[in-house]
């Protein structure tokens, strides 16, 4: 590792950064000294110019992907090389307004029913069943399930905020019969590795083949959505809007830090439209008679 790799580490362990963050950062201010084949404090501000340019209009990179590589590349440069440049400050992508992939309640259940091997068709499970990340389902341990209260404590979730979110009594009951074809001490779902037993695994499994599972059960359930590991999460907030749970409760259960983010399910459900439809058709009823 060289030195200045380290002083940037050092200056984002300073900052209070994640572990994940922490590595996207370096690999993005690393990928950005392989495009120039030179070190990085060596890159000049015209050159950072061409850089994004070559990112958004020869590579096409996903607006999150071009953002990410901005706050790691504005990071390195202001906070570890103590440079201002003003191009860091206005090139940002402009905001892509997608609303989120949904599935029913039926489409999640098709799609777990094809998920065949336990240790995913459970993690998946409850990633839906409490409105969790992938990282965070991924990396659940025993101690985290409150079985008393039936919740589960999510530690560190996104911007290393703290949250409990109810844990379903049927879910608890299938990770307790799970836990029990393993039992590791930390995690509810240890890495699966040949040759090793999952009882002494001393990590969790690995989210790309979590991931991989997803993928392979919505090809089989036959159902054509551009649905990921995420939609679970936002399928999740959707249903319990159009339950009638508070928008304010759901913001809790997802974690989010602001009740914005958490808005945008009122544009995804069901029963609002039809609520709207229904109140359209009432007010326009009597305009024709």
């Amino acid at each position: 590792m060289t030195a200045l790799r380290q002083k940037m580490i050092e200056d984002m362990q300073l900052r209070g950064l994640s572990a994940r963050t922490q590595e996207t950062y370096a690999q993005a201010v690393s990928q950005l000294a392989k495009h120039y084949h030179k070190s990085p404090d060596q890159i000049d501000e015209e050159e950072l110019r061409q850089y994004f340019l070559y990112l958004m209009n020869v590579k096409h990179v996903a607006r999150n992907t071009c953002t990410i590589a901005l706050c790691s590349i504005k990071f390195f440069y202001e906070h570890t090389l103590e440079r201002q440049w003003h191009f860091l400050e206005f090139a940002r992508p402009a905001k892509e307004k997608k609303l989120p992939v949904v599935l029913s309640v039926e489409e999640v259940a098709a799609i777990l029913a094809c998920v065949h091997v336990q240790h995913y068709r459970v993690c998946l499970t409850i990633i839906y069943a409490c409105g969790l990340r992938l990282l965070e389902g991924v990396h659940l341990q025993v101690k985290n399930i409150d079985s008393a209260r039936k919740m589960l404590h999510i530690c560190q979730g996104k911007g290393g905020r703290d949250r409990y979110v109810p844990l379903p009594e049927a879910s608890l009951g299938m990770l307790r019969r799970h836990w029990l074809t393993h039992r590791n001490r930390v995690w509810l779902f240890p890495a699966l590795r040949t040759g090793q037993s999952p009882e002494h695994a001393n990590e969790p499994m690995n989210e790309s083949s979590m991931q991989k599972a997803f993928r392979a059960a919505l090809r089989e359930s036959g159902i054509h959505k551009n649905a990921t590991v995420h939609t679970l999460r936002h399928s999740y907030a959707t249903h319990l809007l159009e339950a009638g749970l508070n928008l304010r409760i759901i913001q809790s259960y997802l974690g989010h830090a602001s009740p914005t983010t958490t808005a945008i399910y009122t544009h995804l459900t069901s029963t609002t439209d039809a609520q709207a439809v229904d109140k359209i058709n009432e007010m326009v009823a009597g305009l024709w008679h």
